[in-house]
């Protein structure tokens, strides 16, 4: 049990899906408790997807921003777009430390929030009119590390 009180507290993520299986386990056995097994099991596994759910967010927000930084010719908004990409990966480191099960899926995660993020940028450049559907093609071909989305990298200014 103290075992899974420290999991509890050093990877919530990794209790929940532990917690969910152990559950369904005793659903199979022979316990007569009159408790709702499979459904208790899957709200316990939904808490740790809302922690990975939590960090894919933090982690779309950061390409969101980092694109626009890359391809936005605004000057004003540029300092709150960096402010916004710090406050996020402090969110996001914040979450990989509370849950260190997450950690080996960043690669992954930054690879499925691309798409997402640039296409949330895209839709803020062109409410601007800051860019043209062939910028737009251009931009949907840019890709991000790991190392750049959750490290202190910024893009360059873009040319004036």
């Amino acid at each position: 049990m103290t075992d899974l009180k420290t999991l509890y507290e050093r990877d919530f993520a990794a209790w929940s899906k532990h917690q969910a299986e152990a559950l369904r386990a005793a659903a199979r056995g022979t316990s007569n408790q009159p408790l709702d097994w499979e459904n208790l099991a899957e709200e316990i596994e939904d808490l740790g997807i809302s922690q990975r759910s939590a960090l894919r967010s933090q982690i779309m927000r950061i390409i969101q921003h980092l694109v626009k930084l890359e391809h936005s010719p605004s000057v004003e908004p540029r300092n709150g777009w960096r402010r916004t990409i710090r406050l996020a990966r402090l969110q996001a480191q914040k979450r990989i430390e509370d849950n260190p099960s997450l950690k080996p899926e960043l690669s992954r995660f930054v690879a499925t929030e691309t798409r997402r993020g640039i296409e949330l940028a895209i839709a803020d450049l062109e409410e601007h009119g800051e860019i043209d559907e062939l910028d737009a093609n251009v931009i949907r071909r840019t890709a991000y590390t790991e190392e750049q989305v959750m490290g202190d990298w910024f893009p360059e200014e873009p040319a004036k």
